[in-house]
């Protein structure tokens, strides 16, 4: 049997953090021992770990003591305050907040694409933005194959991307709705159910929103291409789980479709779904609770001779945060770089 390790939850009790523990426990992690943190207000709860129930902690300055790998899905303030101390005390926190991914001494991982950055951390490595995974994931085989040379996308995010609350009030309102009531939101500035809203993170002094430029310097960064051309809108759209992303691409040379076509039915952690003759195609409730990004309708741009179209739909809480997370554990394991890389460092 082999070494098994001391994991601490930070963030336990939310939409993130409870996938986290269903993972943790679906993929087999090795474990030694789990430790489920959070805020004093959760403290006291208890979630079900392999038939146990186990208690939530309110995390502490001693609450890393013995932790090899830190998972936190807390926010990003959060995880500023706890980085340190957890680094100090010996463990690797995998972020998944955006407080570090442009940071250049930390290294911002999809294990598909860039495994290699994780030899390179100092004790923190950052989970990309779910939007930006999910695209990673789809379009890196291509660029592998001939570089992109421009990226657009156009994205439509659940509501799972703002937390289990955002999910529960499109349910809500959808009920007052149906019932002849005003919406209330809370969690968004607008009702989301049978709605949709450009993506309301903070605008810059160009007009794009602090969601939009994730996937413009993250992708930039991962794919080692700080010249890449991106551009994206980000909209909110009324799906309680699982985003979906219309890309187009633009390609030094001309790449048919049956290349990218056979090229992504082997890609890892990509999934084609192409059923022509039915108009059947990635839908968000197919990708709901899958690992795999599901990639399809894919096709020649017909504005650009070196230009491909293409879908995709991904489980944004699983693949474009805690499932991410999980395996940039397992990388750390399978490469064994959780002591050395810290060793390096002290």
């Amino acid at each position: 049997m082999g070494q098994s390790y001391r994991v601490a939850i930070l963030g336990a009790t939310g939409a993130v953090g409870t996938e986290l523990l269903e993972l943790l426990e679906h993929r087999n992690f090795p474990l030694a021992d789990l430790k489920l943190l959070a805020s004093p207000r959760s403290a006291g709860n208890t979630l079900l770990f392999r038939g146990e129930a186990l208690p939530v902690e309110t995390v502490e300055a001693n609450s890393f003591a013995g932790v090899d790998i830190v998972l936190a899905s807390a926010g990003g303030s959060v995880s500023k305050a706890w980085a340190e101390p957890a680094i100090a005390a010996g463990a690797v926190m995998i972020d998944n907040s955006s407080a570090f991914r442009l940071d250049t001494s930390v290294p911002l991982i999809v294990p598909e694409v860039n495994p290699g950055a994780a030899a390179h951390h100092r004790g923190l490595i950052a989970n990309p933005n779910c939007t930006t995974i999910l695209m990673a994931v789809a379009l890196y085989p291509l660029h592998q194959v001939q570089p992109i040379r421009r990226i657009v996308a156009s994205t439509y995010q659940s509501a799972s991307g703002a937390g289990a609350r955002a999910m529960e009030e499109v349910k809500t309102q959808s009920l007052d709705i149906l019932q002849g009531k005003q919406p209330k939101p809370q969690a968004f500035p607008y009702p989301l159910a049978f709605n949709l809203f450009p993506h309301n993170s903070p605008l810059n002094a160009l007009g794009y929103c602090e969601e939009e430029m994730k996937m413009v310097n993250e992708t930039r960064k991962i794919f080692g291409a700080d010249d890449l051309r991106i551009t994206a809108t980000c909209i909110r759209v009324p799906v309680l789980r699982a985003h979906s992303e219309s890309i187009n691409l633009e390609f030094e040379q001309p790449f048919s479709v049956e290349h990218a076509r056979e090229i992504l039915s082997q890609a890892p952690g990509v999934k084609l779904v192409e059923d022509w003759q039915k108009n059947y195609f990635p839908m968000p409730i197919d990708a709901s609770g899958k690992d795999e990004v599901l990639v399809g309708r894919i096709r020649q741009d017909l504005s650009h001779p070196n230009g491909l179209e293409l879908w995709l739909c991904g489980d944004q809480i699983r693949k474009g945060a805690a499932l991410n997370a999980v395996q940039i554990a397992e990388l750390l394991i399978q490469k064994n770089l959780l002591k050395p890389a810290l060793a390096a460092n002290s």
